[in-house]
């Protein structure tokens, strides 16, 4: 899935629905669109409640070359391209996007949620940012979206689901679990984003997203 940019949790988990939508190749890129501690019913069977599987990391400097190497290359220049995409991104939303302490991307080339997030909640910031006030910066955004590695989707959901079960273990009993289907992943969360039953400003929200925070792959932090 492609988006690099998430909105702020505060407005939309339906952002998140909308990116995962996309084609949760989940590959949040988390700049499309981007994202509870209530308490409440549990949001999935137990039989979903899986643990996610670490990727295994990538050889550094071209260690364990062989027959795969080429593939090892390609995706190298593909998170070069990726993390050159979100810079452009990143540059115009400090500039005609109208944010111009909008945080750089990660080295990974995936957005630092927890700080887009903190600039989204400021009185009237949320309304751009995504994309730009204006729109000024959707092409950008785009281009990122476009250039975004391909991921492992099912690794993904795998992700999602462990930190589906996290959150309710810490409190928030109403935080549903991920679904995947036809391969697309669709994120967690609020069970019912038109209506918000998961209050993401309280204390006991705050604390369980930093207890699961790990159990997210890179790239996910703005998808659930």
């Amino acid at each position: 899935m492609n988006f690099p940019i998430r909105m702020n949790r505060r407005v939309a988990h339906a952002r998140l629905r909308l990116a995962a939508c996309v084609t949760v190749s989940v590959s949040v890129l988390s700049l499309a669109v981007a994202c509870g501690g209530g308490d409440g019913g549990a949001g999935g069977s137990k039989k979903d409640d899986a643990i996610a599987d670490v990727p295994e990391a990538p050889a550094r400097n071209g260690a364990s070359a062989g027959k795969d190497g080429a593939s090892r290359g390609r995706r190298s220049a593909g998170k070069s391209e990726f993390y050159d995409a979100q810079l452009k991104y990143v540059q115009c939303m400090r500039t005609e996007g109208g944010y111009k302490d909008f945080p750089d991307p990660k080295l990974s080339g995936y957005l630092d949620w927890d700080k887009v997030d903190e600039i989204g909640a400021r009185p009237g910031a949320n309304a751009g940012i995504k994309g730009g006030k204006g729109g000024g910066c959707v092409d950008q955004m785009k281009a990122a979206m476009a250039a975004e590695p391909e991921r492992d989707r099912q690794k993904d959901y795998e992700s999602m689901l462990a930190h589906a079960k996290c959150m309710r273990d810490n409190g928030v009993s109403r935080f549903a679990n991920p679904t995947m289907s036809g391969g697309n992943v669709q994120p967690g969360g609020d069970p019912d984003p038109a209506s918000q039953s998961i209050d993401w400003n309280s204390p006991a929200y705050k604390q369980a997203r930093q207890a699961c925070a790990s159990k997210l792959l890179d790239g996910l932090d703005g998808m659930q």
